[in-house]
């Protein structure tokens, strides 16, 4: 099934204005209500279409996915960072959370700059997920997906002029990545990045064992993970130039 999965840029003809965590999306059934009832999902809507919209007619595309016939089994979400930079209090543009954790309802009414006005041309993943956390047996995660729209993301950036792109990572925990959609630190390395900044993760360092992070440190500790690593947050980085 894996094998037949079409990877391509996200264009206008079909905008995915929310992410795969309560299901796989088809474009008939993206702008019906999510399973989560307590998301304002009209509003995300009239919040992210338009966002989108206007970051695709700015810069080309602002996501990658994957596709399965007619469903939507993969998502690959990058901004520019001078957008990200944009953001108050700071780039949090999760597309299923309201204000700050996601962009504020006017966010769209920004200038975004042009990519020729761009100073750090750097290109930012925010998140990326390969089929939907809803499923109980998942065929499209560990198939290569995730790395085929990574590769796809770079042979489209560099003739455009992007500089570099860059991603958040953690340690390789399966938690980390179904919550934040954010890949582990072997991935972004197998495909050619490189650390440039590590720190401790300030959500993760906000409790010690409640939550999330209870979780997260049982998962490192069953690995072998100590967990200052385990909070470690890694910038990493692919120069395209």
């Amino acid at each position: 099934m894996a094998a037949d999965v079409v990877i391509e840029m996200m264009s206008s003809e079909f905008i995915l204005w929310r992410c795969l965590h309560g299901g796989l999306l088809t474009k008939e059934t993206v702008d019906q209500p999510g399973p989560h009832p307590h998301i304002p999902w009209d509003q995300l809507r009239a919040r992210n279409v338009p966002f989108l919209v206007k970051l695709t007619q700015v810069y080309g595309s602002c996501a990658v996915i994957g596709r399965d016939g007619n469903h939507i089994v993969g998502q690959l979400r990058f901004y520019p960072k001078a957008v990200c930079n944009m953001a108050a209090p700071g780039p949090a543009l999760c597309l299923q959370q309201t204000f700050p954790n996601g962009p504020a309802d006017d966010f769209a009414e920004n200038d975004f700059p042009p990519l020729d006005q761009i100073a750090d041309k750097t290109l930012f993943v925010h998140c990326m997920m390969t089929g939907s956390p809803e499923q109980k047996d998942n065929p499209y995660q560990r198939k290569g997906l995730s790395s085929r729209m990574v590769r796809t993301l770079i042979d489209w950036a560099r003739p455009k002029g992007w500089n570099a792109i860059e991603a958040h990572a953690y340690a390789d925990l399966p938690c980390v990545y179904t919550v934040t959609g954010q890949a582990g630190r072997t991935f972004w390395e197998k495909l050619g990045f490189g650390v440039v900044e590590s720190t401790i993760e300030p959500a993760f360092a906000e409790s010690a064992h409640e939550g999330f992070v209870g979780v997260l440190l049982k998962e490192a500790a069953d690995r072998g993970i100590d967990a200052d690593t385990a909070k470690t947050r890694y910038t990493m980085r692919l120069d395209l130039a």
